[in-house]
């Protein structure tokens, strides 16, 4: 292993230590996986964290720090205990100069305290997936991270259909789509984007949210990479891989309904915190079951249990098209999960009988975002 030395502004590394951090696992068999590895380069630092199933890469440049932030005194790299080393250097005042002797000693100076850790060596740690970045997708990270909030909630939480854990991506003629479901719900969002390959795969939802923890406060363009059961995400300071779930994902395409004998025009903000009260009333071990209902040209919404008690609430609908005749009972968390996702002022719901799915869309003309949500037998 080679040495390094470097000093650094002790907010900005204690942050990036603590991203890449997150890919790390503390009960991993192999010692290594439960350490961060640190590169010294003329040009700045590189963290890197990883459980095999996800990577973290970090970059610290030296031109986007101050006088007292970064100095490369001798570039190497090393591998240090993430939990430990992180809370270290979370706990140390500015600023903080990090020598590697070999892999057995790494020296933490700041100001007068000096600190002495064991590490590992660096040439044992698991090297990057080799993925082709000759086709790549450009996504603005907005988007990308809008996507992945308007589905992930969706995925399935259990491992009995790994493929319904992810949400699948599609690309296709300057065309994005998210789809997530878990057999009872699905939501899906498409999006116009600047592409012009075709390619699909499933991402894990673990793997999605803490992507957009890590690019929250990024503005700019996310490159998309994706090959050899990994995918890629890129921007200028963070890199995350991922692997890919495998196996064919549904087509929830024909999951859609085409006709419906009643649509709702509703208050979002209303219709949010009636299902929430509703909920209240709604045991657990019976789906968390809420009851839609019109009587006297509003929309009933009730639900009751012999453990707690009931709730009946009249809301307003500002207009409706179709049959007046409805009576369905669904699952208040679903519905809610789905209602929030949806920012405009007006939602509309799209019903045809009482076992059809029902269809949730946003008001404003075709929406790019669809949740749909399976009924469940009020006895």
């Amino acid at each position: 292993m080679q040495q390094l030395k470097f000093t650094i502004n002790h907010h900005i590394f204690s942050k990036a230590l603590s991203d890449v951090g997150k890919a790390v696992t503390q009960k991993s068999l192999i010692p290594i996986f439960s350490g961060i590895k640190i590169i010294a380069e003329d040009d700045g630092i590189t963290l890197i964290g990883t459980n095999t199933d996800i990577i973290i890469e970090k970059f610290i440049s030296i031109s986007e720090v101050d006088n007292n932030g970064l100095h490369i005194k001798q570039t190497g790299s090393a591998v240090v205990s993430a939990k430990s080393f992180t809370e270290l250097i979370r706990k140390l005042p500015e600023p903080i100069q990090v020598e590697a002797i070999n892999h057995q000693t790494i020296k933490i100076k700041s100001g007068d305290i000096f600190t002495q850790f064991n590490g590992f060596p660096a040439e044992e740690y698991p090297t990057l997936p080799v993925i082709d970045q000759s086709n790549t997708i450009h996504m603005d990270a907005e988007d990308l991270i809008d996507a992945i909030k308007q589905t992930v909630f969706a995925t399935a939480k259990n491992e009995t259909r790994p493929v319904l854990t992810g949400i699948h991506f599609t690309f296709s003629s300057n065309k994005f789509m998210a789809v997530a479901t878990d057999s009872q719900r699905l939501a899906s969002i498409v999006k116009e984007i600047n592409t012009t390959g075709e390619t699909s795969f499933i991402v894990p939802s673990s793997s999605l949210n803490e992507l957009v923890k890590q690019i929250s406060d990024y503005s700019g363009a996310v490159e998309i990479h994706s090959a050899d059961g990994y995918i890629l995400f890129k921007t200028e300071k963070v890199s995350l891989y991922s692997r890919l779930i495998s196996g064919t994902y549904p087509n929830t395409s024909k999951l859609i309904p085409t006709e419906q004998s009643t649509t709702l025009f509703l208050d979002r903000e209303s219709l949010v915190k009636g299902i929430d009260r509703a909920c209240l009333f709604a045991g657990e071990w019976k789906n968390n079951n809420i009851t839609l209902t019109i009587q006297d040209n509003k929309l009933c919404i009730s639900s009751g249990s012999s453990e707690i008690g009931s709730i009946q609430e009249l809301q307003k609908i500002k207009d409706i098209d179709g049959d007046f005749d409805l009576k369905i009972s669904i699952d208040g968390y679903f519905l809610m999960d789905a209602i929030k996702m949806i920012k405009d002022e007006d939602i509309k719901m799209k019903f045809n009988g009482t076992m059809r799915p029902i269809v949730i869309e946003s008001t404003r003309g075709k929406s790019s975002y669809l949740h749909l949500i399976s009924p469940v037998r009020s006895y």
